[in-house]
């Protein structure tokens, strides 16, 4: 039975991936990176893990200023809820789930994102990428959310918007929603059962039960 709803942040909270899409362009032409689809491939990660993945041939000063640049765009963008979102989850508060936030994002743009968008207390647990060893697609980040719950990785159902998070929430042992906020919806289909463009007019049976 599931009683516990994960969320992550980037992509199923605030639509905020055209904004990195925009960033990650022009930084790409900036420093000449001359790397196709930036942008697309470091979706979902924790950035240092990401670009020392997939980009162990770039220079170390490179890497550093993409990391500095990252944080300061992180702590002065716009947060836009994705659509139903908020009703969404006070149905849920109301059918008393527990609720948690799993995002590689880092603590300091998430107090700050938080903070702004007065959502603080809609989440039981919250994890930052600060808080793991391992990122997505690890499983490490949903397990320590249910572990910090007292809940069974089968108690849990996860809504992800990336293929790292879709990844990593499947290995957890989790259901998993797809959002189409950032992949199609044929793309996230090939990974998990039911996928939904937004939270419009969303009620929790027919996605949770």
């Amino acid at each position: 039975m599931i009683t516990t709803v994960l969320f992550d942040f980037d992509g199923v909270i605030v639509e905020t991936e055209s904004q990195y899409d925009d960033f990650y362009d022009k930084l790409s032409e900036e420093l000449n990176l001359d790397i196709p689809n930036f942008a697309a491939q470091i979706k979902g990660m924790q950035l240092k893990e990401v670009l020392h993945l997939k980009f162990p041939f770039l220079p170390e000063a490179t890497k550093q200023k993409i990391i500095e640049r990252t944080i300061d765009f992180d702590l002065q963008m716009d947060y836009p809820l994705v659509a139903g979102v908020m009703d969404f989850i006070d149905s849920l508060k109301k059918s008393n789930f527990t609720i948690g936030l799993v995002t590689s994002s880092m603590k300091e743009k998430m107090d700050i994102a938080m903070a702004k968008l007065g959502i603080q207390h809609l989440f039981d647990t919250v994890v930052v990428g600060d808080e793991i060893s391992k990122g997505k697609p690890d499983p490490m980040c949903y397990l320590t959310a249910a572990q910090k719950l007292h809940k069974k990785p089968s108690e849990c159902i996860v809504f992800e918007d990336s293929m790292a998070g879709i990844e990593s929430a499947l290995a957890a042992g989790m259901k998993v929603v797809g959002v189409a906020t950032t992949l199609s919806q044929q793309e996230l289909s090939a990974k998990v059962e039911r996928v939904i463009p937004d939270f419009l007019n969303r009620t929790i049976e027919p996605l949770i039960l």
